[in-house]
């Protein structure tokens, strides 16, 4: 997947906004951020998932999914790599990190 297919999924989410955050595109919904692309380079995206729903994918898909480093990685954080992911699966994680962020009355929706 390249850069461009994961910015048209993220932003075919509910209310998700493109913006940019430390000089790459983030992804948010209500303000906040679930995704982001090209950190920490061109080869990656991340997205906020819970630490249960790392952990799954991370098992489940070890060559696509890494924690981020450091506290972020710890809360949840997950880089993926965008020449190993297809659009499905990236299209799951991006769904499950735009379920963890939205705000009560777009999931309701």
């Amino acid at each position: 997947m390249g850069p461009e297919a994961f910015r048209k999924l993220a932003r075919s989410l509910p209310g998700a906004e493109e913006r940019e955050h430390m000089l790459h595109p983030d992804f948010r919904v209500g303000g906040k951020i679930f995704a982001t692309l090209g950190y920490p380079d061109e080869h990656w995206a991340m997205v906020k998932l819970t630490t249960e729903q790392q952990e799954e994918l991370i098992h489940s898909h070890p060559d696509v999914f890494v924690p981020v480093k450091g506290a972020w990685g710890r809360r949840g954080c997950t880089s993926l790599r965008l020449r190993a992911v297809t659009a499905v699966l990236a299209k799951t994680a991006l769904q499950m990190a735009w379920r963890h962020i939205a705000p009560r009355k777009l999931k309701d929706r």
